[in-house]
Order: structure tokens, then C-alpha cells, then sequence
């Protein structure tokens, strides 16, 4: 076995696929928590400057990412 056998055009492809999936899914689960709190989530944190609700959208962000990267994963 090689050290290059990641470079197959089929692996590549495969993880470009499986990485534009998840960004995708996790934009939509965005757009959902954003219509399902009572005002908008992006106006809030950046012209409002509401950190504390920053930082609960940043740890959900992280939730979500995680587990699109563990259903991706297996």
C-alpha cells in the first residue's frame, strides 16, 4: 500500500461531494433555527453586537457541524 492511494481521483471527488453535502446541510439547518427564533439571528449578532447570542450560535453551529461530520462519517 501506498501513500498516495487518497489521491485517487474517486476518493477526492468523493470527499469534495461528502464535504459540499454537509456545508449544504448544515446552511439549511441554519436557515431553520434562523426562521424558528423570533428575530434574525444574523442582523442580531452583527449589527445589534449581541455576543451572548454569538456564542450560543457558535456552539450550535459546532453541534451541528458534528454531527453532519458523524453522519458523513459512519
Amino acid at each position: 500500500m501506498t501513500g498516495f492511494e487518497w489521491l485517487k481521483p474517486a476518493i477526492v471527488l468523493g470527499s469534495i461531494l461528502y464535504a459540499l453535502i454537509g456545508v449544504l446541510v448544515f446552511w439549511v439547518s441554519f436557515i431553520i433555527i434562523d426562521k424558528l427564533t423570533p428575530y434574525k439571528l444574523w442582523e442580531e449578532i452583527v449589527e445589534r453586537k449581541n455576543v451572548a447570542l454569538a456564542i450560543v450560535v457558535a456552539a450550535m453551529c459546532i453541534s451541528i457541524g458534528q454531527i453532519v461530520a458523524a453522519a458523513i462519517h459512519g
